[in-house]
């Protein structure tokens, strides 16, 4: 698939979006179960039917830096789509659904479909509908209440690392003291040298609701470093949304290298 297409399809997935929390002395932060901080992590969960954004999105790498406008919509748990924007006009559409990702991009006149497969191979992380839609509202990747947690403080937030490891990934999750909003999650990959580290820097309210405000993402693949940062504009909820999506003729199909 055409490299700088993916790579902006990539940066939508991984929107994100924070709010500033009030800062917090060591010895105010009491220590806690964890079975405490990821019960309060998921009743402080983002309550909503649809979501409509508009988010400021900037891609680096080493060899290029593109910075498109980006509306996002979700219909919680059926779709998520996004529509990404150079100087006011579309250069590219996705469409995911639990079942299948869509994407297209006018600059080559390719498109995609497929299963997450190919995908979380790409991202070199284990990804499905339901972990993109928690990565976008601030939420766990994985679901904390699968599996046992040791908790400590750390830099002044709560930190969880399982008593027992994935087979071929790492996991790491730091969370604030005062909203149990996610603040870092890191998924390591030491076998193939891979290491995802999404870093929730501040948070907003959105209708006495915490949602992500800005977002920074690290991935790195050997000696290779990407860095996309996220700014949530705008974000409006349970309002009527649409999901136009429909692949141009003429497009080629092409697949995930």
């Amino acid at each position: 698939m055409n490299r700088i297409g993916y790579l902006l399809f990539f940066t939508v997935l991984f929107l994100y979006s924070c709010k500033g929390t009030k800062a917090v002395t060591a010895n105010t932060i009491k220590k806690a179960k964890a079975e405490k901080i990821i019960a309060n992590h998921y009743k402080n969960t983002f309550t909503y039917t649809t979501l409509n954004a508009r988010l400021k999105v900037k891609y680096e790498d080493a060899t290029q830096s593109f910075s498109p406008t980006v509306t996002l919509r979700m219909e919680k748990d059926k779709k998520i789509w996004v529509s990404a924007k150079f100087l006011g006009i579309t250069v590219a559409k996705a469409l995911i659904t639990p079942e299948k990702v869509s994407y297209y991009e006018k600059m080559n006149n390719t498109y995609f479909e497929g299963d997450f497969e190919l995908l979380s191979e790409w991202l070199g992380t284990a990804l499905d509908f339901d972990k993109v839609q928690h990565l976008l509202i601030g939420q766990a990747l994985f679901d904390l209440r699968e599996d046992a947690y040791e908790s400590s403080i750390i830099s002044q937030k709560y930190q969880l690392t399982p008593k027992k490891q994935l087979a071929l990934f790492e996991r790491l999750f730091l969370m604030h003291t005062d909203n149990y909003k996610m603040f870092t999650q890191q998924l390591k990959q030491p076998s193939k040298n891979r290491n995802l580290t999404i870093n929730y820097l501040s948070y907003q309210k959105i209708g006495n609701q915490d949602f992500p405000k800005n977002i920074y993402v690290e991935a790195l693949d050997a000696d290779e470093k990407t860095v996309i940062k996220i700014e949530y504009r705008t974000v409006d909820y349970n309002a009527k949304v649409t999901f136009p999506f429909k692949i141009p003729s003429g497009y080629e199909q092409v697949t995930i290298q």
